[in-house]
């Protein structure tokens, strides 16, 4: 069973913190290197957790990577990411950039990268109460949990869902409507744990459903790839399509006995937080990375990277091998943009989230992804729904969902990165090769 890594405990020794308090972080921003993007430099000592830690600075800025250097070797690494804005910009707001120094430099981020990686929680002071819930996916769950939520008086002010391979994970922070303010009182929380519980088992009695309340926060995207792998969504079921196998990312695993590296080339549509994706899985399994490389080609990404296991050693089997492919392709997969992206844009209000996925239930979609938040006291939500048919979906019940939930406030959104078809057939063979060429 996959675990949290738990940190070394030389942390702990006086010598290693005076290394660390002589070696703070140094992170350097250029906007003059590139012509199409801001290239970040991070130095520092090199620490357990330290690679994941940067990345997930740079995503929660909503910031898109499209290059990446990694070089961890010893005791020293140096990682330059080459980053843009949502909309392909260079970064030209001083406050975003000032954040971004700020963060990395400090000795804090650092030391709660190890303190993350081994609770894989990060204390917070944010007054809502953190719902995690784990089962069985089918049409109409969110819209039950919403439901439940709702007669209960707790105001959703954040929620993130995920689906994948017939799994579903999700984290919902909530607040009670009257106090705005964590949940407390305990039997309500207990009656609300035993009724979404029943929500999420239904009819399944094969899976049980997993469900917490904390009041207190995670780091969402990291928790739902632990809960996901907890789930073992990466385990196929049934008779798998071949249509099913073209679509996945491609993952080799190979081995470099030379450098004492497992070698890992992956090749998969370019999307958003793709990089924290994988890097995020290969922490959480265990593994260090020492170099990797990423870079854009034709709508997709390629990604290569030397790794060892924390232990010091390469994978040395065929089944290890393949847990890390199945791995792998299940993290990419599960962020991955299924169906048609629709985002609601209105005034927050207690209840609005029950309303919206109940009409999509009632007019046949399901939600395969879903990301809520409150803003301002306005609602920003973005759902991918599809057909519960597996057909397209209509333009008809689009129209008809906005009648029920406002015209001017659901509107239809592009993909971030449409997909093109790829001339790079051979990329795997080709990034292997120069792999081998630049290290002999």
């Amino acid at each position: 069973m996959w675990r949290p890594q738990v940190a070394d405990r030389d942390d702990d020794d006086e010598y290693a913190k005076l290394i660390r308090k002589m070696n703070l972080p140094r992170v350097i921003i250029d906007n003059n290197a590139s012509d199409d993007a801001t290239v970040i430099q991070v130095n520092s000592v090199n620490e357990n957790g330290i690679l994941l830690q940067v990345v997930q600075v740079l995503i929660d800025l909503n910031l898109i990577i499209t290059k990446a250097y990694i070089s961890s070797d010893g005791k020293w690494f140096m990682d330059v990411f080459n980053v843009t804005d949502r909309n392909g910009n260079k970064l030209r707001d001083e406050k975003i950039i000032s954040y971004i120094q700020t963060s990395l430099e400090s000795d804090a981020c650092f030391l709660s990268s190890l303190r993350e990686s081994s609770a894989g929680v990060k204390p917070s002071n944010i007054g809502y109460t953190s719902i995690e819930l784990t089962g069985t996916d089918r049409p109409g769950l969110l819209s039950e949990i919403c439901s439940v939520l709702t007669d209960f008086k707790c105001n959703v002010v954040k929620a993130e869902l995920w689906t994948h391979n017939t799994r579903v994970a999700s984290v919902v922070h909530v607040t009670d409507e009257s106090t705005r303010s964590a949940i407390e009182d305990a039997e309500r929380l207990s009656t609300i744990k035993e009724l979404l519980r029943n929500v999420l088992e239904g009819d399944d009695d094969s899976r049980r459903a997993k469900m917490t309340v904390s009041t207190g926060s995670t780091h969402t995207a990291r928790r739902l790839h632990q809960m996901m792998f907890d789930e073992r969504d990466y385990e196929r079921v049934g008779v798998v399509e071949e249509g099913d196998k073209k679509s996945r990312p491609q993952v080799a695993v190979v081995d470099c006995k030379e450098k004492d590296y497992t070698i890992i080339i992956l090749r998969s549509k370019d999307r958003p937080k793709l990089l924290f994706d994988t890097v995020c899985t290969l922490t959480e399994m265990q593994y260090v990375v020492f170099h990797g490389t990423v870079a854009p080609g034709n709508g997709e990404t390629y990604q290569e990277y030397c790794i060892r296991h924390i232990d010091g050693h390469r994978v040395n089997s065929d089944a290890e091998r393949d847990r890390l492919v199945q791995c792998l392709q299940a993290a990419i997969q599960r962020r991955a943009s299924e169906g048609l992206e629709l985002e609601l844009r209105t005034g927050d209000r207690v209840g609005l989230l029950s309303d919206i996925t109940r009409a999509f239930r009632e007019n046949g979609l399901c939600i395969t992804r879903a990301e809520i938040s409150t803003e301002d006291a306005k609602a920003v939500d973005t759902f991918y729904v599809s057909e519960v048919s597996g057909s397209p979906v209509d333009a008809k019940t689009i129209d008809l969902i906005r009648r029920q939930v406002g015209q001017m406030f659901l509107r239809v959104k592009q993909e971030p990165f449409p997909s093109k078809p790829s001339e790079a057939t051979s990329a795997i063979g080709f990034l292997l090769g120069n792999f081998l060429k630049r290290r002999r």
